[in-house]
């Protein structure tokens, strides 16, 4: 990339802002990663959850990190950021789901056009928004069934990217989600 397309590049990213959606028991790698990518690139990214305070990671096999609350959901406006990711983990989206404020602010994301990314399972909570009819995705398979019956079409693919939709399957494949959801936050389809 040429020095003034990447001045451009960047310049044009410190203008952005993502929320990364999140509960107690997400993977911790799925939001660490994308963060650091983000904020690499010049995005200010805020942590929304339906907790006040922190979130508590898990880390493979056991309880991680403790990141902090930037705010929370049910005060949270859509049309203050320009992305949404939302990690995985299988606690976090089975608990963001039964949360009427975080599924409004997914559904919200999703009907605005502006990127949203979910990786591994956190596409689970894109099934509560209904949202995802003729979409193509993917996730990690042991959601494969639930996004078909929402009216998904699944493929297992490291990263899919579907009008504002982008999914991946697990951590392996977050070098191509950062990149697709730093590419997308640039403007490229």
């Amino acid at each position: 990339m040429c020095t003034s397309c990447k001045k451009y590049h960047m310049e044009n990213l410190k203008n952005k802002r993502v929320a990364i959606l999140t509960e107690n028991g997400f993977e911790q790698v799925e939001l660490t990663s994308p963060k650091e990518a983000l904020e690499k690139e010049g995005v200010k990214v805020e942590i929304l959850s339906p907790q006040k305070d922190k979130v508590k990671a898990w880390d493979k096999k056991d309880w991680g990190i403790d990141v902090s609350v930037d705010k929370e959901i049910s005060s949270a406006n859509p049309a203050e950021y320009d992305a949404l990711v939302l990690p995985g983990g299988v606690l976090n989206p089975d608990k963001l789901r039964m949360n009427e404020d975080a599924v409004k602010f997914v559904r919200d994301f999703m009907e605005s056009g502006k990127p949203v990314a979910a990786i591994c399972h956190g596409p689970q909570t894109l099934i509560e928004t209904g949202t995802l009819q003729g979409r193509h995705m993917t996730s990690y398979p042991s959601l494969r069934s639930d996004l078909k019956n929402a009216g998904a079409d699944w493929a297992d693919k490291e990263v899919v990217h579907d009008r504002n939709l982008i999914t991946s399957r697990n951590p392996d494949d977050l070098p191509a989600f950062n990149r697709e959801l730093i590419s997308a936050l640039n403007g490229k389809p």
